[in-house]
């Protein structure tokens, strides 16, 4: 055995702090990135599901003399969600063959759907950590169709109009283009779910939403708080979008 060998060095408590120090420095650096790559993996995967969706809603009103998916006054006077979310039973068929109503169905889900504000239950509003599409009462479903009635309603000494297409042909929508189709729920209200913020509801809230003309985009949403909802009005000139038909 050779006496003369020399001691294995061990590390002194300073070079251990300097490592422990260099991951960290690392790590911060690595969460960032990692952090929106995932984001925008969500936006990929909530992309395509609007376009699917949004095909199913042309073949449904392509086999129905053109008219956009709609339940009738009768249902949307006893749950007025289902002017948004109805269209779901109508056009199931038309997505993959899914042919009922789950919230595994990963079509109608955005994965960045983990929370929401309760402004559709009437409660005091707050921040609930669950997901839109486990909710029964929008039949599972992340997406709403811009399905407004056009009706004006009186809310105390004001009024307000849910703008949509309920009812509408879809050839005669003016410009398909620049009219909604089917968007994340998070639109109508707004809030975003990709960029989330500290308020329940937000001006230029963004928002991945689709068009008449099949086209899929990430927006900014107009919301002007006294007015009510985001899809009670259309925007001002230089949001390129609008709610209502004509």
């Amino acid at each position: 055995m050779n006496r003369h060998s020399k001691p294995a060095h061990a590390f002194t408590l300073v070079e251990l702090l300097v490592v422990i120090a260099v991951i960290t420095i690392l790590a911060a650096l690595l969460v960032p990135t990692l952090s929106s790559a995932k984001n925008r993996a969500q936006r990929t995967a909530c992309l395509n599901n609007l376009q699917q969706i949004n095909s199913g809603v042309r073949l449904y009103s392509d086999e129905s003399n053109d008219a956009a998916p709609a339940l009738g006054p009768e249902a949307a006077s006893t749950n007025i969600m289902n002017l948004y979310s109805g269209y779901r039973q109508l056009i199931k068929n038309y997505v993959g063959g899914i042919r009922g109503s789950s919230m595994l169905h990963t079509t109608f889900t955005c994965p960045a759907d983990v929370f929401y504000p309760d402004v559709f239950t009437g409660g005091p509003w707050q921040r609930v950590p669950k997901s839109l599409s486990d909710q029964p009462y929008l039949d599972f479903t992340s997406y709403g169709f811009n399905g407004g009635n056009n009706v004006t309603y009186a809310a105390g000494t004001n009024s307000y109009t849910r703008l949509g297409l309920n009812g509408a042909r879809l050839s005669s929508v003016k410009h398909p283009a620049r009219t909604l189709l089917i968007v994340e729920g998070s639109a109508p209200a707004p809030w975003s779910w990709h960029e989330p913020m500290g308020d329940l509801l937000y001006n230029d809230a963004k928002n991945l939403v689709s068009f008449v003309d099949g086209h899929v985009t990430y927006l900014k949403m107009f919301w002007d708080q006294p007015r009510g909802h985001a899809c009670f009005y259309n925007p001002p000139t230089g949001y390129a979008y609008q709610w209502s038909p004509d």
